[in-house]
């Protein structure tokens, strides 16, 4: 990996880049992407050895392992904090340590197999809620405690569909670079 510079390998797919405007085009891509993504990330990674899954996608970072079982607590915070924002005035949501949690016995040792079945229904649910959202809807917030920012449901959409993308890529940039089918 000394090809990549740290910076690439930590975003292959670059930073998020938010909107100028949240186009009804760019909602129908993003929930479009989002409910596509436990598919790619099967295709990905179901036939990978346990040493593979067990191979960090860059120096000091996380293994494959580890990535695809993130995914699936991010996404699921994700439904969450949507729910919350549909159902409460602006709440102010818990915040969580991802590193920690990566650390935990299920991150480090579970197959994926559970974790990929997960996300198919994860993915189901938010993107069939997402998708009969209505403009109002996509204006409605929660307060994120790290910085107290307020984030709009219209925001998640492309946040979590590039969370998506981009932890699908630290998997398929590695694949590529160890030269794994």
């Amino acid at each position: 990996m000394k090809e990549f510079n740290l910076e690439q390998l930590k975003y292959p797919i670059g930073k998020l880049e938010t909107p100028a405007e949240y186009t009804s085009r760019y909602i129908a891509n993003k929930i479009n992407e989002i409910a596509t993504f436990p598919e790619r990330l099967k295709k990905e990674t179901l036939h990978l050895s346990d040493k593979e899954l067990d191979t960090p996608y860059r120096p000091e970072g996380w293994t494959v392992r580890q990535v695809i079982h993130h995914c699936a607590e991010s996404h699921m915070h994700c439904y969450i904090r949507i729910k919350w924002a549909l159902t409460e005035n602006n709440p102010l949501i818990k915040a969580y340590d991802e590193t920690l949690w990566c650390e935990l016995p299920d991150n480090l040792q579970m197959p994926i197999e559970s974790t990929l079945n997960l996300l198919d229904g994860l993915h189901f649910r938010i993107a069939y809620i997402l998708k009969n959202l209505s403009k109002t809807d996509l204006e409605k917030s929660f307060i994120h405690p790290e910085n107290n920012s307020e984030i709009k449901i219209k925001q998640m959409i492309g946040l979590y569909a590039w969370h998506g993308n981009h932890h699908l890529a630290h998997i398929t940039s590695l694949k590529k670079y160890k030269n794994w089918k």
